[in-house]
């Protein structure tokens, strides 16, 4: 009984072992999707950029944000590969304590068979209980001979149920090495992708070197846009703001506000897609000497014609049409402000009441690049927009 209570005690424990495994496994497996999902997104743009002919300096940050995403990829599947090696390292070892214990209970049964083998002729059970020095003794030995039998069967039957409990965890191993063995054929192929990426990132950089002149002009092209756009926007929002401060602040604004705030980190995104300019101010990648204009929003690479969605309740303000960023829609959440820009179509008009969720426009593909420009503001400070996204 102890032998079948430590055995339990050992297929509850790796089970429970297990049951861990495959939860982190996966959630792993989870995370590499969303992330071939936005590679996926990257590569969509970077093939209507070739067949365009778009300079490198439009390509590169894609190229960059390819390489980021893969390197995770692989961390993710580098991290799948431990937990599998864990996982059949436990498991060898739970099948190698089963093992021990089939082979002790074998034995045991072994020795019950040949006792009762010994004693199968009749006459010599009375002998043997007729031989007792006393009553008790006598009935003792009745006792034994009387359960032999069902002690046989019960052995018998433990037996059996810890055989074919090997059995499943010899299957399981079989399983699980046949998958760590698939994910270790991914990473090859994931590592393998990830250079070929690194060598294209490598190629544009060169190119960019190589044609400095020619991109710095293009550069400083984008960067009077960025100026003109961080300009307009700071323009609107404290011309919103000045309107807003000159009427009275309602219940219902100074509520909205608050419910806002308490879901900074919380709120969903206003497409679907990845991060490729980040909030603030950052020197060129290539050209390190060169200060980019500040970022008051994040730029997020999206399938073409995506639709951006708001990401909380509120009212459009005004919907403005600025150089180099087609349309753009301004929400006012009380006293916080998201904007919406590349927008090729709006589907809302200025003074409409917009629910969490709802349907603003359609991202815009501009200069090769269909990104949605996002930015968040409370009041004239703008907030970085990832802080607040969850």
């Amino acid at each position: 009984m102890r032998i079948l209570s430590f055995i339990s005690a050992v297929l509850l424990l790796g089970a429970a072992s297990m049951v861990s495994s495959a939860q982190d496994t996966s959630s792993q497996e989870a995370k590499k999707a969303q992330l071939q999902k936005e590679i996926a997104v990257i590569d969509k743009q970077l093939k209507d950029n070739a067949t365009k002919s778009r300079s490198a300096l439009s390509n590169l940050s894609l190229v960059q944000k390819k390489v980021a995403l893969r390197r995770q990829v692989v961390s993710q599947t580098d991290y799948q590969i431990r937990v599998y090696d864990d996982s059949l390292y436990s498991k060898q070892r739970q099948i190698n304590d089963l093992q021990k214990r089939v082979d002790t209970l074998s034995t045991y049964y072994s020795r019950l068979v040949m006792g009762a083998y010994k004693n199968r002729d009749a006459r010599l059970w009375y002998m043997y209980i007729f031989a007792s020095d006393n009553i008790s003794q006598a009935f003792r030995r009745y006792s034994y001979f009387k359960n032999l039998s069902n002690s046989m069967k019960e052995q018998a039957q433990k037996l059996r149920s810890l055989q074919q409990k090997l059995e499943a965890q010899k299957e399981e191993l079989t399983r699980l090495k046949a998958e760590a063995q698939k994910v270790k054929a991914q990473k090859q192929k994931e590592v393998g992708d990830l250079e070929k990426e690194q060598s294209q990132c490598e190629g544009i950089i060169k190119d960019l070197k190589k044609n400095k002149s020619k991109y710095e002009k293009e550069l400083a092209s984008k960067k009077k846009q960025v100026e003109a756009l961080n300009a307009e926007i700071k323009r609107i929002i404290a011309e919103t703001v000045k309107k807003q401060t000159s009427v009275k602040k309602t219940e219902a604004d100074v509520t909205l506000a608050g419910e806002f705030a308490a879901n900074k980190g919380k709120l969903p995104w206003p497409v679907q897609g990845t991060v490729v300019n980040k909030y603030g101010q950052h020197n060129h990648s290539v050209f390190t000497n060169v200060k980019l204009p500040f970022n008051y929003g994040i730029d997020i690479a999206v399938a073409k014609g995506a639709k951006a969605t708001c990401v909380f309740d509120g009212v459009v303000r005004q919907i403005a049409v600025i150089a180099g960023n087609n349309q753009c829609v301004l929400v006012q959440h009380g006293s916080y402000f998201t904007l919406y820009c590349k927008l090729k179509s709006t589907s809302v008009k200025a003074g409409d009441k917009i629910k969490t969720g709802q349907t603003i426009g359609v991202v815009d593909v501009i200069g090769g690049e269909s990104m949605l420009h996002f930015e968040l503001w409370q009041g004239q400070a703008a907030q970085n927009p990832e802080l607040w996204l969850r």
